[in-house]
């Protein structure tokens, strides 16, 4: 770790996300000690890469000047591992909703996975879950599906540059993934599950890396709190 910080002229907080929080509780959890603290009505503070409330680890936090730099760090490479449940369904693609459909497993082989998996590597087309903050109409997809809306979304392409999948008990798929920008791992866990004729959903996701920063290095919330509220004032100094 660094020994001194200057946030104003802009720093990388390497940030390891608890389950339960947006990308944005986050955000608001720096900002706001880093203005209460300097004095400050206002500093740039922004995340590189926007993981679910449902998902843990690596969040790229940019601060100051650091944050013209966000959009290079949006399109790096990312590594996520994480658990597939075969078997159901839900609308969301993964445990923020209930199943909505049971499927049979009894066919599925270690064999089998690793056929689907051949068909998932390199460029393919994949469709954002309708729980996504993808806009259609103006509004954020997931506004629309909770009020039970009917919306269809647009394909996009994707890249996948590495997959492992492995069968584990009770039907679970162990993955570990790395792919290009603008991958919904929820989606990719629907897909296989489609693929496998069993059905899919996603019950655990943690991105391990983001380009080169890696979740080794990240500090939780509560220490980097405690790194703002020890670093020195004249520290921010332009």
């Amino acid at each position: 770790m660094k020994e001194e910080y200057n946030f104003r002229k802009g720093e990388i907080l390497l940030v390891d996300k608890p389950l339960g929080w947006t990308s944005f509780d986050v955000v608001n959890k720096l900002r706001y000690p880093l203005k209460r603290k300097y004095g400050i009505k206002r500093l740039k503070v922004g995340h590189a890469g926007t993981l679910d409330p449902l998902a843990s680890g690596l969040l790229v936090i940019c601060t100051g000047r650091k944050t013209k730099e966000i959009n290079t760090f949006i399109n790096d490479t990312k590594i996520y591992t994480g658990i597939i449940k075969l078997g159901a369904t839900t609308p969301s693609y993964d445990l923020e909703t209930e199943i909505d459909a049971t499927y049979p497993v009894e066919h599925i082989t270690s064999e089998l996975i690793e056929e689907i998996r051949l068909q998932f590597l390199g460029e393919i087309e994949q469709t954002p879950p309708i729980y996504s903050a993808k806009k259609v109409n103006g509004k954020r997809a997931y506004e629309s599906a909770r009020k039970g809306i009917d919306i269809k979304l647009k394909p996009s392409t994707i890249f996948i540059h590495d997959l492992s999948l492995e069968l584990k008990k009770n039907h679970n798929i162990h993955f570990s993934i790395k792919s290009s920008k603008g991958t919904y791992i929820r989606s990719l866990a629907y897909d296989i599950g489609k693929a496998l004729n069993s059905g899919g959903h996603l019950t655990k996701l943690r991105r391990e890396t983001s380009g080169e920063f890696k979740i080794e290095d990240a500090l939780s919330v509560d220490a980097w709190q405690n790194i703002i509220q020890e670093t020195r004032v004249g520290d921010m100094n332009l």
